[in-house]
């Protein structure tokens, strides 16, 4: 809660030194006028990335889409696995459908975790008769996560999963007023902590992530707002965010020799690195609104 606080604040002194040149009084012909609070919160959805694996890069050579070789004659360990967009169900070591993927009898994968959303917003909007323009930051989180599984014929499974710790974006706001009814659209940037994780039902090799950074991307959507007294308003609105996410590895090393460090069939001995085969992250948010304006 400490960062969406430090947010907050920021926003909040954005929203005050731009006020005097930006912002007018609130009045009953100009509702829509004026510094503003709020908040906003509903439910995030992701959309359906069919399709998703996860790519090799064997040689270490910084291309991806290399094919992890094993067994004599060799042949591709991913084939009879294959992917899903989720992640693993496990089944305890031993049992038949242990490590296994949806091609190879296994119990297949969860779908991706849709979620609760929440944010705090500072704004301020100035109204020329029926046509409103102005501006609006944001921060806060949201409780999706988005996974992708690989599995290997030995049988194993190997999952990388993303979720969002906070986001913060600042965007245009512009729209028609209609007496105290807002029709509005919105669009800007957004700047976000993509946390990445990995795991692997498999113990042989290690496994090494690295490329976690923030992340900036664009937020755009509309809503509707209601004026309800002099102050006080609520609504509903529609955002689609999307992230720029292509920069996480997961290097496989260990022993000599297993699928992913053996460097005589192509591969190297130092091991090979794994990404997503899906760069952006993407959801769609329907929120409600509530704000108060000075």
């Amino acid at each position: 809660m400490s960062k969406i606080s430090a947010g907050l604040v920021g926003l909040a002194s954005i929203a005050m030194i731009a006020s005097p040149a930006f912002a007018q009084e609130t009045t009953e012909d100009r509702p829509f006028s004026g510094i503003y609070v709020g908040a906003a919160g509903g439910y995030d959805v992701q959309p359906n990335d069919v399709g998703s694996s996860v790519l090799f890069d064997r040689n270490l050579d910084g291309r991806f889409g290399d094919t992890v070789l094993s067994g004599n004659p060799a042949g591709n360990a991913f084939g009879a696995g294959g992917f899903c967009n989720g992640r693993a169900v496990n089944t305890a070591t031993g049992t038949a459908t242990a490590g296994r993927g949806p091609q190879n009898g296994g119990l297949g994968c969860r779908n991706d975790k849709d979620g609760w959303a929440y944010y705090g917003r500072v704004g301020f909007d100035t109204q020329r008769g029926n046509i409103v323009v102005g501006a609006v930051g944001e921060f806060g989180k949201t409780e999706i996560n988005d996974s992708v599984s690989a599995f290997s014929g030995t049988p194993a499974n190997y999952v990388m999963t993303r979720s969002v710790k906070w986001e913060s974006s600042i965007r245009g706001r512009a729209g028609y007023a209609a007496d105290t009814t807002l029709f509005y659209g919105t669009f800007g940037a957004g700047y976000a902590r993509i946390d990445r994780s990995f795991s692997s039902s498999q113990s042989t090799n290690t496994f090494t992530g690295r490329g976690d950074r923030n992340q900036w991307g664009i937020l755009g959507g509309g809503g509707i707002e209601q004026k309800l007294g002099r102050n006080f308003s609520v609504g509903m609105e529609y955002m689609y965010h999307q992230y720029q996410d292509n920069d996480y590895r997961v290097r496989v090393a260990g022993p000599a020799g297993t699928p992913f460090t053996n460097a005589t069939n192509g591969g190297t001995a130092t091991g090979t690195d794994l990404r997503r085969s899906d760069d952006k992250f993407r959801w769609h948010s329907l929120r409600a609104t509530a704000a108060f304006r000075f």
